[in-house]
């Protein structure tokens, strides 16, 4: 008997901010990989996820949220979404709920798409059914996708007939990838973003989106991973409210991380974060570089 031909493809994940695409990524994936906040702009880079089976690969790449840039940050986040689009087999272009789409210039660049672009309507859970069904009409007459899909990331409602889908459009190819990788990511990749996630949950205003996070040391021994990360802010004022009073508002993020580390890594974790100031980062190439930003 001859065995079943193998399967493997990139899927990107592409949509605006605050729509569950990480949500999304992470059900699909079956781990926790990319950070979930219900603050805007919380995935900064491409982050791919790795799903194999004895038969298939699935590349997962979830993605910035779409944005008109405003810094030169914002630029490499969108040169992540451009990259995505022209690497995927198959594009999940996800809304929800309340979105009406006014990004024209992504909508015509994904009408020129020669992949099936699946159309997922989030959250459908806080909508009736009469919501849900106009939300298809409009959709698809506004882009006329391969699918719509209605489903709740949150919930893991559709997720498995949306797989099932996946499969059935997923280009016969062998492996891209090893198949005991789950991820493109280094380790130190998810120490920064598990930080830059308590940054997100513990700052309010311009705080989160004014800090990047940079692992400096990562020192793993047979019981204990040693993590040394700074966190780097625009202004001096910046950093004060980082650190907190009597260094309070800084430890509760380090301890939050710690926790979150000790899990992801299955092992004792050490971790020392120390803030500086970088003035506007967010418009200098060489530390955008530095931070993994730019070629």
């Amino acid at each position: 008997m001859s065995e079943s031909p193998h399967k493997a493809g990139f899927v990107s994940i592409v949509g605006k901010p605050n729509v569950g695409k990480s949500t999304l990524m992470n059900a699909l994936v079956g781990e926790k990989l990319s950070i979930i906040t219900s603050k805007a702009q919380t995935t900064r880079h491409r982050i791919m996820g790795i799903l194999n089976g004895d038969d298939f690969q699935i590349v997962y790449s979830d993605t910035p949220g779409i944005i008109k840039p405003q810094y030169a940050l914002h630029e490499s986040m969108m040169s992540f979404v451009r990259t995505s689009l022209e690497d995927a087999d198959i594009i999940l272009f996800v809304t929800d709920i309340y979105e009406k789409h006014d990004e024209d210039d992504v909508i015509k660049r994904l009408q020129h798409a020669n992949v099936p672009i699946l159309l997922l309507i989030n959250k459908i859970d806080q909508a009736t059914e009469e919501e849900v069904n106009e939300k298809v009409a409009y959709w698809q007459e506004k882009m006329n996708p391969t699918e719509i899909h209605p489903i709740s990331a949150l919930h893991n409602f559709g997720v498995e007939q949306l797989f099932a889908r996946l499969m059935a459009l997923l280009p016969e190819h062998p492996a891209f990838y090893p198949k005991d990788e789950l991820t493109d990511k280094p380790e130190r990749f998810f120490v920064s973003e598990i930080i830059r996630e308590k940054i997100l949950l513990n700052y309010k205003k311009e705080i989160p989106y004014s800090c990047e996070v940079v692992v400096e040391e990562f020192k793993e021994e047979e019981d204990i991973i040693r993590i040394r990360a700074e966190i780097s802010v625009e202004r001096k004022s910046q950093k004060g409210i980082v650190i907190g009073h009597k260094g309070e508002a800084l430890k509760k993020v380090g301890t939050q991380a710690r926790v979150d580390m000790e899990q992801f890594f299955q092992k004792k974790i050490f971790l020392d974060l120390y803030v500086r100031v970088n003035e506007n980062w967010r418009t200098d190439q060489k530390l955008l570089r530095r931070f993994g930003y730019s070629e």
